[in-house]
Formats: structure tokens, C-alpha cells, sequence
């Protein structure tokens, strides 16, 4: 599926497009994850979207789909790695195994910023019987946050999907950081602006 077949069938079919196509994301869409929300965001900026509702409905397809991988984990086990395995995905099974070893929860965090391997962690942290509760906290948490840059993106930067797609694609976590920076910056700057602003206007 092309970009314009992506933002066609998002344009046509409204909100529940996004959830789906994000839902579906667990049995591999040809479109990256990050471009699916990317054009949730771009689609609200021309007004064809309201940017709540888009945004909501993306986010509930982020985690809903990344949930049903931990539950297939939970039930299946072992099955689910060997079919995993069969797809050609055993470099991403072992890179998931080693994130979980080496940052243990936070794997959960640090792996929506990785292509596929955000796919497989709930499934191994499903099979290693991770507590739901425990997995929702970092999960949904990290997905609010994740949903937000690409969103975030989309809404402004737009035209540049492609560029953005590919960028966050090859560079994955040490992107996710930059963008997570720009953001909490000049939202310190604007609110550094508004409190100066606000004070000139008292004493004026």
C-alpha cells in the first residue's frame, strides 16, 4: 500500500480507518506504524479530521493492537515464536529478548521507538506472564506519549511524512529522544513567553 492509498482509505473510511489500520499492525501492514498516526495528524490539519477524536482513535488502535499481542503471548506461548521465527523475524525475536534482559519493564517503553520489535515485546512479556496492570502502566503510558509525537508531527510537518517515516524508521529511539526534547522545549519556551507576557501586561 502507497501513501496516497493510505490516506485515501483513512479519508474515505474516517476514524475507524486509523484504528484498524493500526490494529491491524500486529499481523504487518506494509505502511509503518509512525506514518499511519503521521497521517491521522495531517488529515486533522486540513480540517477533513477533528484532531480529538483522530487522536483518540489512533491511540486506542496503538495499544489496543500492541494488548492483543500480549494476549496472544499469554495464551499461546511458545507458538507464537515459532511463527514468528517461520516470518523471518528471529534477528527482531532476539533483539526483543535482549531489551527485555537488559532494561526489564522499561523494554516496553523503549521499544515503541523500534520497528517490529514493538510488535514482538508483548508478546514475550505476555508469555512470561507479566501482570496486565503491570503491562498497561508502561505500555499505555509510553503509547500516549509515542502517539503524540507522530500525531504531533503529522499535524505540522505533514508534506514531510515520507522524510519523517524514513528518519524514525532508521534512527527509531535516538529520534524519538530529539523529537521528545524540540517538544518539551519550546513548550517551556511558550509558557516562559505567556508568564512575561502576562506580567508586562499587569504592570502596564
Amino acid at each position: 500500500m502507497e501513501l496516497q492509498d493510505l490516506m485515501a482509505f483513512i479519508e474515505h473510511y474516517g476514524y475507524f480507518a486509523l484504528f484498524f489500520s493500526l490494529w491491524l499492525g500486529i499481523i504487518g501492514m506494509p505502511i509503518p506504524d509512525e506514518m499511519i498516526v503521521m497521517s491521522g495528524g495531517f488529515l486533522s490539519s486540513l480540517e477533513k479530521m477533528g484532531v480529538i477524536q483522530a487522536f483518540i482513535l489512533t491511540y486506542l488502535g496503538v495499544v489496543s493492537g500492541l494488548s492483543l499481542g500480549y494476549v496472544l503471548g499469554k495464551v499461546f506461548g511458545l507458538k507464537v515464536l515459532d511463527k514468528l521465527v517461520e516470518k523471518n523475524k528471529a534477528k527482531y525475536l532476539i533483539k526483543s529478548k535482549d531489551m527485555i534482559s537488559k532494561y526489564g519493564h522499561f523494554a516496553l517503553v523503549i521499544s515503541y521507538f523500534i520497528p517490529v520489535v514493538r510488535h514482538i515485546i508483548p508478546y514475550l512479556v505476555g508469555m512470561n506472564n507479566m501482570s496486565f496492570k503491570i503491562y498497561a502502566l508502561y505500555s499505555y503510558t509510553a503509547g500516549f506519549v509515542w502517539t503524540m509525537i507522530y500525531f504531533t508531527l503529522g499535524f505540522f510537518f505533514g508534506k514531510q511524512m515520507e522524510l519523517i517515516g524514513k528518519i524514525a524508521t532508521q534512527y527509531g529511539v535516538y529520534f524519538g529522544i530529539i523529537v521528545m526534547f524540540g517538544w518539551i522545549t519550546y513548550y517551556c519556551y511558550k509558557r516562559k513567553l505567556s508568564k512575561i507576557l502576562k506580567v508586562k501586561r499587569n504592570n502596564g
